[in-house]
């Protein structure tokens, strides 16, 4: 069972978020720039074929409110962008963003376009995430610094 967390602790915690951001600017140890550790996800294994658009998870906005073990354990997600066999008739069926995206929880799957917002042809991807910076694409050459 998925347990949700209470709207005021959810305010209490953004608030929290907004201050230590607000503090490490002043300070000057946060740029304005800083990106998301937790960047979106565009998932694209089927979208294309099929006609749609790639989805756009915004993993930030859902960790936010879950702790990670609400889709990586208990709805059973793997920690890898395209590691997953998503499909359409699964979300409808309850499975992976259809437990909670079902009206009750969450919007339900026949707002198609609050989650099928990529550009076409947006390959899957961890999106704008600090490990984008951090990790050389497959086959890339490191610049040589002087």
């Amino acid at each position: 069972m998925i347990l949700q967390e209470t709207g005021s602790n959810v305010l209490r915690h953004l608030w929290r978020v907004l201050a230590a951001l607000a503090l490490g600017v002043l300070l000057g140890v946060v740029t304005p720039d800083v990106r998301a550790e937790y960047g979106d996800v565009v998932i694209n294994n089927y979208s294309d074929a099929s006609g749609m658009r790639p989805v756009v998870f915004p993993h930030w906005f859902h960790r936010i409110r879950y702790r990670c073990k609400v889709c990586h354990a208990d709805l059973g997600f793997k920690f890898k962008a395209g590691g997953n066999d998503i499909n359409m008739v699964k979300v409808i069926d309850g499975q992976f963003c259809g437990a909670c995206h079902n009206g009750d929880i969450a919007w339900n799957v026949e707002n198609c376009n609050m989650c099928h917002s990529a550009k076409p042809n947006t390959p899957t991807q961890v999106h704008e995430s600090t490990i984008n910076s951090l990790v050389l694409p497959a086959g890339a050459k490191q610049e040589k610094k002087p």
